[in-house]
């Protein structure tokens, strides 16, 4: 018999199955993700080539990192499934009586995935661990400004799984738009608030429940009481992993004033010693911007600051056929700049200075409620100030980005930079649904 092929078909298909998924073991799930894990290891070469023409990255002979996360992802959820499904039990309230509750976490049904063009790879098949894990269905599409990695994703995925369990489409907007019509259950996405805002509301028509993964101006506080040079090099680490198109990437920094400059030399140190080879800025070591489309709103950026009266520091060398763009730095921006109002997602670092902590407050709290936020100092009444007075998905202080690389902690935005929460027991209770369950003594007729 022929499997289903159009989106409506699979998704009658899924319909029926998703029961069959709900009622799983765990051992049922580990043998999927099991399956799954030992397909993406004998792609793995075809994973690296995919990710170098989608994105430059360097085709190392070492596992790239977005690989190696869902790897880890799917080793824990295998090493812990039956924990996880189990139900948990509760203390029912006295008034209550003799009975038995607990908390059973059930599937949710059919989830729709969409995946980002900037980790295609690991932003696709991290969220789809706990989507089968939690037992449920997955309707899948790659990102088309990824063509190589949505290749390779979709034959992993053809391989592993049957249509009616977990199915893959690729295409572009106008797909995405026929998927959005579908009356499913959950739907995951990662991406920009612009295409969030888009999705939330398809997902009204529905009542689907619903996790965005989105990103915001994620700020980097340097308040000069911890070593600059560390602290620049770590600024500059989150700054260029995947030229800046990372929603984690610091957007921008505030130092205080005093030390600016002094930052500056060591953050453009760290550029100079890793970007750039006999003096010349070399693309290689540091990717791609996506398309032109990209690469033009970052040339926008920088041009519209500079005629504002910003200062360039540091190389904007462009090459408008390979999308490559070299990693520049913005001093004395004005406000009104669009730098300032847009996220970056690129090599290109506007330094901000303050004076008084309220300061930052003051423009953090502007800029919404980022993703994530970077706070180095040594000084604990200056990371409360700064903590206790504005929102973020998460913090990372001394360091960027350790508050998503502990699956123990939830990893997700809040308002702007968007909503639910996974990586863990946090993946899986974000694709599960919470089902409260109170079991009473039967009574017996005389």
């Amino acid at each position: 018999m022929t499997a289903p092929r159009r989106p409506d078909e699979i998704f009658a298909a899924q319909r029926e199955y998703r029961w069959v998924t709900k009622a799983s073991t765990a051992a049922e799930r580990a043998a999927h993700l099991t399956r799954l894990r030992e397909a993406i290891v004998a792609h793995l070469d075809e994973i690296r080539e995919a990710l170098h023409s989608d994105l430059m990255r360097p085709p190392r002979p070492r596992m790239p990192s977005e690989v190696a996360a869902v790897l880890t992802d799917i080793d824990q959820a295998v090493a812990h499934l039956e924990e996880w499904m189990a139900p948990a039990p509760v203390t029912p309230a006295s008034f209550l009586g003799r009975v038995e509750a607990y908390v059973q976490y059930e599937a949710r049904g059919i989830c729709l995935l969409f995946a980002p063009w900037n980790f295609p790879f690991g932003l696709l098949f991290q969220p789809l661990v706990p989507i089968i894990a939690a037992g449920n269905t997955a309707i899948v599409k790659p990102n088309e400004l990824a063509p190589a990695t949505s290749e390779v994703s979709a034959r992993i995925i053809r391989e592993v799984f049957t249509p009616e369990h977990v199915a893959v489409f690729e295409g572009d907007v106008d797909l995405a738009n026929e998927l959005l019509e579908l009356p499913v259950d959950h739907i995951f996405f990662t991406g920009s608030p612009a295409v969030g805002r888009t999705v939330m509301a398809a997902a009204a028509k529905h009542l689907a429940s619903i996790t965005l993964e989105l990103g915001g101006k994620c700020p980097a506080i340097v308040d000069g009481t911890t070593d600059l040079a560390t602290a620049a090099a770590q600024i500059a680490v989150g700054k260029h992993t995947n030229a800046g198109q990372i929603c984690l990437a610091p957007d921008y920094v505030m130092v205080r004033e005093d030390r600016r400059d002094e930052f500056v030399r060591h953050y453009q140190a760290w550029v100079e010693s890793n970007l750039y080879a006999d003096g010349r800025f070399s693309p290689e070591l540091l990717g791609k911007i996506i398309n032109r489309r990209n690469l033009d709103r970052l040339i926008r950026y920088l041009d519209g600051a500079t005629a504002k009266g910003a200062t360039l520091v540091g190389g904007s060398v462009t090459d408008l056929d390979r999308h490559t763009l070299a990693p520049a730095v913005l001093l004395d921006v004005p406000d009104d700049a669009e730098v300032l109002a847009e996220e970056i997602f690129g090599p290109v670092l506007p330094v901000l200075t303050f004076t008084e902590p309220t300061e930052v407050v003051e423009r953090v709290r502007g800029g919404g409620k980022p993703l994530a936020m970077y706070v180095f100092s040594n000084d604990r009444e200056l990371v409360d100030t700064v903590l206790a007075g504005t929102s973020s998905g998460g913090v990372t202080v001394n360091g960027w980005i350790l508050h998503a690389m502990d699956n123990q902690l939830p990893f997700g935005g809040v308002g702007s930079s968007g909503m639910g929460a996974y990586h863990g027991i946090h993946g899986f209770r974000e694709l599960s649904h919470a089902r409260s369950v109170v079991v009473a003594p039967a009574r017996t007729g005389k």
